[in-house]
């Protein structure tokens, strides 16, 4: 047994893998992974960017749709979606196994389609129209107007990881989103599915840089706490919601849990723990999806234990801390929403650039 199926035989969180890229899906590196107990995938437009242009595994492919007389971005999303149903159907078995709690392979919209409701919603159901494989998430960017779509999509009957989560206040939105999307969904609730993606590290980041400034004392003993602390009553608020009367009815109708998904936990100070972001994280109903780097790391050296409510008003205390010191939290969560979705935007047009490139001059 690895520490990674540990994690979910003892503690109910489920290990995923956040990077998707073709030459693992050829040489069986990510039927490895599978093997060690990863139970989901997710990617993003930065992951496909690296994919893509790190390698010549799609150059056949691409070549092709060129040739075919295919936009570049119409190629860009055949490359993708190539990808992803190769994924669904290795994580298949997972998800049969599990009775459709894992084996889930996460495709983003357009990220650039961030701000607009209407164009999210269209992008949604034709990813889902298209790839039609019942372990597929399509992400959708948990921005105020990506909201609506939310609720649109889940209502109509199809899953969704919503990204780009960092303020408790907004997941409490995203949490009400999918719950009016249930009731709005007239049969049985048992086949759709979501997560919500809970960026961690940046926290970290973002807010280290303000406490660095402010250069107390008080301030320099809150570093390295924030992003974990966020979490953490990110968790209980999850609890709270999926528990009482409401629930109870759309669980009566075969409904599922939006289970917490821990994302972005590579550790990005390298004074500071590379499992810290997943071992003070753990506990039932959860996912941590993780890049192959923490995976190891983890699965070397992480504690399997349930941690993430194991101190809840330490937790509080970081966060009233913050205050104390003159962090605005929610600043802080605002810049990086808008930062996250900026640079999933650069990341997919600078691809799309290099592939027009590519394109003249295969001749395209």
């Amino acid at each position: 047994m690895t520490a990674l199926q540990d994690l979910f035989d003892e503690q109910r969180q489920s290990p995923w893998l956040d990077n998707l890229k073709r030459n693992w899906i050829v040489s069986g590196e990510l039927a490895r992974w599978v093997d060690r107990g990863i139970r989901g995938i997710t990617s993003n437009p930065t992951i496909f960017q690296k994919a893509i242009e790190s390698t010549d595994a799609y150059d056949e492919q691409f070549g092709e749709l060129i040739a075919a007389g295919s936009s570049v971005e119409e190629s860009y999303w055949k490359l993708v979606t190539t990808d992803i149903r190769d994924a669904l159907a290795l994580l298949r078995p997972v998800h049969d196994d599990s009775v459709g709690l894992d084996g889930y392979v996460s495709v983003e919209v357009d990220p650039g389609l961030a701000r607009d409701t209407d164009g999210t919603a269209k992008a949604a159901r034709t990813l889902h129209a298209e790839i039609d494989q019942p372990n597929l998430y399509v992400k959708i960017p948990g921005t105020s107007e990506g909201l609506p779509a939310i609720q649109e999509m889940i209502a109509e009957g199809n899953s969704i990881n919503v990204t780009l989560l960092f303020s408790v206040e907004r997941y409490a939105e995203v949490i009400e989103a999918y719950l009016s999307g249930l009731e709005a969904h007239p049969g049985d609730l048992s086949t759709i599915s979501s997560v919500a993606s809970f960026f961690v590290s940046r926290v970290d980041t973002e807010t280290d840089k303000r406490l660095d400034a402010i250069g107390s004392d008080a301030a320099l003993a809150l570093r390295g706490k924030t992003a974990v602390a966020n979490a953490q009553v990110a968790y209980q608020l999850f609890l709270e919601r999926f528990s009482g009367p409401r629930w109870d009815a759309l669980a009566a109708r075969g409904a599922r849990v939006q289970r917490p998904l821990w994302a972005s936990t590579s550790t990005k100070n390298p004074t500071y723990p590379d499992t810290l972001y997943v071992d003070p994280l753990i506990g039932p109903d959860t996912v941590n999806t993780m890049p192959d780097n923490t995976l190891d790391a983890f699965d070397d050296h992480g504690t399997v234990a349930r941690t993430v409510d194991a101190d809840v008003a330490d937790a509080r205390a970081v966060i009233d801390g913050l205050a104390e010191v003159g962090v605005d939290l929610s600043d802080v969560t605002r810049s990086l929403e808008d930062e996250g979705v900026a640079a999933f935007s650069a990341s997919f047009h600078e691809l799309l650039g290099s592939l027009s490139t590519k394109a003249a001059a295969l001749g395209g």
